[in-house]
């Protein structure tokens, strides 16, 4: 048992993590979810990922202190190490976050691309509180919200509720915790609407250029592959094509 399961239907891949009774991350899980990204990206059926915990309370407590493993910082997934921080990824990843984010939990949701949150979801970083250091939350969140609110959650762990962290553009959208998934869906559909290697290529450019000037970043980008890939493609031609033609495109990916 690795601790989640996948799920692959209309191009997305549903990835639930289910470690009751918190949904936290062992060595075993860890591993085993880095090399489903892996998968993901070479997989032709795959075109979005959603990320989720089973039930209603936690999305992911993060690492599992009861375990009785040393935290490993160098093996793992969201602020742990790799996931989903896989070179070249191309595929966009959607956290529905369905309760509780804490600790490495959060950091997986901060990892992904997109944040869909239930209602009543809470997210959190009590490491400090703990003697530990949320990693890549110090990195992360600071990039992702007014410092002085980063400071706020990364010194004293306090939590935020999913209403907060949408007013601070932490979350695209809050959902009845019932609509949680079918919101995640339709926002994967809509992604999915889109040529895929313009969708590659604009994650590509937003990670390489993020501590860039504009100028800086306007030269670096047209000597990228991914900008290379999209612009030369057949699909861009077929977009220019079906536009003109006034109907809905058909992506072949090339």
């Amino acid at each position: 048992m690795n601790g989640f399961t996948v799920e692959i239907a209309d191009q997305i891949a549903l990835l639930t993590i289910n470690r009751p009774k918190a949904n936290a991350i062992d060595s075993i899980t860890s591993r085993a979810m880095g090399e489903a990204f892996f998968d993901f990206e070479g997989d032709p059926a795959v075109r979005v990922v959603i990320v989720t915990g089973a039930g209603e309370k936690f999305f992911s407590a993060g690492w599992d202190l009861s375990a009785g493993e040393d935290y490993d910082v160098d093996n793992g997934i969201g602020g742990f190490g790799g996931f989903p921080d896989l070179p070249d990824r191309g595929k966009p990843v959607i956290a529905a976050v369905n309760g509780m984010a804490v600790g490495g939990g959060f950091e997986i949701a901060m990892a992904a691309d997109l944040i869909v949150a239930a209602d009543h979801a809470q997210f959190f970083l009590p490491e400090a509180a703990l003697g530990i250091l949320p990693d890549a939350g110090s990195v992360r969140l600071p990039r992702l919200l007014p410092a002085h609110i980063a400071n706020e959650l990364l010194l004293t762990g306090r939590r935020m509720p999913a209403a907060e962290a949408a007013h601070y553009g932490l979350v695209n959208k809050v959902v009845p915790a019932a609509d949680l998934l079918d919101a995640a869906r339709a926002l994967a559909k809509e992604i999915i609407a889109s040529a895929p290697l313009s969708v590659a290529a604009v994650l590509d450019i937003g990670r390489r250029t993020g501590n860039m000037d504009v100028d800086e970043a306007m030269k670096a980008i047209r000597s990228f592959k991914s900008y290379r890939a999209a612009i030369d493609s057949d699909d861009a031609q077929e977009g220019t094509k079906s536009f003109t033609e006034k109907r809905p495109p058909i992506w072949k990916g090339r």
